[in-house]
């Protein structure tokens, strides 16, 4: 049976349609997908089929195969660049929706702290993969960074732990029936980081890293 890091890497649809799900495919790669979905009581082979459904016509990134160097360009140039873009958005939109509607129960209290610390953290861990890890990698010497690829699993586990959080102040980013469009707005680009980060993860995780340490 397949892992679901390997469906999130050969399906261009995999890593929508697992994050769709509530399937873990960045931290929780290498688990074996029949095992998730019926953790989660989804029918595996459902599953399978909405995601060849939706690769219809989609075009395949490959990131299994392409060269370690434009895998890399895709990492610092999406990912990264999104991250420093939409992080400090967020927060401030956290923050207003916090500052007009703390008197409502379903209110995210916290949300906008829990945001702001994770925007330092996630600064912090892509200036270590920056000037340490990935020129490391990209000087064919991947098979002697197994002790800094060790440390940014560690703080990817700790990235899925503040998407936990984040769940949890929003009650599943589920917005309550006061919500206004500023906290509509902020849930669903909440969700859409949510899925970016996981994608993000898992071309770190399960293609770069183990890639590298073999190169």
């Amino acid at each position: 049976m397949l892992t679901l890091s390997e469906i999130a890497t050969r399906h261009p649809a995999g890593s929508r349609v697992l994050h769709r799900h509530g399937l873990d495919f960045c931290c929780g790669g290498r688990r074996s997908f029949g095992d998730a979905c019926a953790e989660r009581g989804l029918a595996a082979d459902a599953i399978l089929a909405e995601i060849e459904r939706e690769d219809a016509g989609a075009p395949s990134q490959g990131w299994d195969q392409r060269p370690l160097g434009e895998l890399v360009e895709q990492i610092v140039g999406f990912y990264h660049r999104r991250l420093r873009e939409e992080l400090p958005l967020l927060v401030a939109m956290a923050s207003r929706v916090e500052n007009r509607h703390g008197d409502k129960p379903e209110c995210p209290r916290g949300l906008s702290d829990h945001l702001a610390g994770m925007h330092e953290a996630v600064l912090e861990h892509l200036a270590k993969e920056e000037r340490i890890l990935f020129p490391l990698i990209l000087s064919g010497r991947g098979a002697q960074a197994g002790a800094p690829i060790h440390v940014m699993e560690v703080e990817h586990e700790d990235h899925r732990a503040s998407l936990l959080e984040i769940r949890r102040l929003t009650g599943g980013l589920v917005p309550p029936p006061p919500a206004c469009t500023t906290w509509r707005a902020l849930y669903l680009r909440l969700s859409d980081f949510e899925r970016e980060l996981m994608e993000h993860v898992h071309l770190e995780n399960n293609v770069l890293f183990t890639r590298a340490l073999l190169s």
